[in-house]
């Protein structure tokens, strides 16, 4: 019910049946609207206080639900500021991990991603895995995330990943991300919609970040101007594109033109399966609900779902891959298991600004 009503969120042609659903959503949206009103004029009233760090502070965030691209942008800031021989910590609530997030879980010592997928969730143990050298902490407080990484190891700059909607922390640089393609889908608040508060709020942002996950940019270049006229921001565009279909156990590349399944547990996953479409011959699509945590039976389903339709190679997202791969160590797998790498382009210095 969760994933029909997420398409719901941005399908712009909805049939009587799906429009009654979504009226009767608005119901509880507006309830919704209330409570973050409220909440956010405490704030902008300095009625709640906001925590300073010593640390400089770098929130990614958006204003939707789903899967904007905030983790892959999260790692290219990261990168910067490492190539800038900066201390740095990523700081993530750690959705859907076995492990408790009320206290601090340091998930990466900058080595390496110290849990499975399952144990620490699939966006902090991707990152540890990609952002050598930075520490990855995770807790459902920012604010004790935040102690415990100046405490133990001071970093000079610490990201929060996915924190524009937490103002409990102040930060020097609050960066928002769009989808240039969804947007902000039908503009409603949860449940409604995929907002998660108003698009006047994008005032907060210092920047906003448009992300285009197509080969044509020339419509989100345009969306850019746009938005840079309506809400006077500095905007960039960051191009996410294919970097290559591989093996999970072998890092073998998949040759291009390969009949393929292809199966997902992402918000907006539309553009991966079109990323796939233009060197694969993508045959069947399984979808599963955002931050889905896989088990053997899913394994077993994908697996069969692929033997019925004669395909012996299935791709999956690098977020789902790592959610994956300590539940088939264990399976004798009758086909193979390959994951899209993506790269995100963009000018970081200027986004930065440092």
């Amino acid at each position: 019910m969760k994933l029909f009503i997420s398409k719901l969120h941005y399908k712009k042609d909805l049939d009587f049946y799906e429009t009654s659903i979504i009226m009767m959503l608005r119901f509880f949206s507006l309830f919704y609207l209330l409570a973050v009103r409220f909440r956010n004029k405490l704030y902008d009233m300095k009625l709640l206080p906001s925590y300073s760090s010593k640390s400089y502070i770098v929130s990614i965030g958006n204003l939707t639900t789903g899967g904007v691209g905030k983790t892959p942008v999260t790692a290219e800031i990261a990168k910067y500021f490492l190539a800038l021989n900066k201390q740095v910590a990523i700081l993530s609530r750690g959705y859907g991990a076995k492990l408790s997030n009320k206290e601090p879980k340091l998930v990466s010592d900058g080595s390496g991603a110290l849990y499975t997928a399952s144990m620490a969730g699939d966006e902090p143990v991707w990152l540890g895995d990609n952002c050598k050298g930075a520490y990855v902490i995770t807790c459902a407080s920012r604010i004790k995330a935040e102690r415990y990484a100046y405490e133990k190891f001071q970093p000079e700059v610490i990201i929060l990943d996915d924190g524009f909607q937490h103002r409990k922390m102040k930060r020097d640089l609050d960066i928002v991300l769009i989808d240039s393609k969804n947007k902000f889908g039908n503009k409603y608040l949860l449940p409604a919609g995929p907002l998660r508060e108003e698009i006047s709020e994008i005032k907060r942002a210092h920047k906003v970040i448009v992300v285009n996950k197509s080969y044509d940019s020339q419509k989100s270049l345009q969306y850019c101007d746009y938005l840079k006229k309506r809400f006077k921001k500095e905007i960039y565009l960051c191009q996410m594109v294919p970097d290559c279909v591989y093996d999970i156990y072998t890092g073998e590349i998949l040759p291009e033109n390969s009949r393929i399944m292809a199966f997902s547990a992402i918000g907006q996953s539309k553009s991966f399966y079109d990323f796939l479409k233009k060197d694969y011959r993508l045959i069947a699509v399984l979808e599963f609900e955002d931050h889905h945590k896989y088990d053997v039976s899913d394994i077993t389903k994908i697996i069969g779902f692929a033997q019925e339709e004669g395909i012996e190679c299935v791709v999956t997202t690098e977020k789902d891959a790592v959610k994956l791969i300590d539940i088939i160590n264990d399976i004798e797998l009758p086909i193979k298991f390959y994951a899209l790498k993506l790269k995100a382009y963009m000018d970081v210095k200027e986004v930065c600004g440092v």
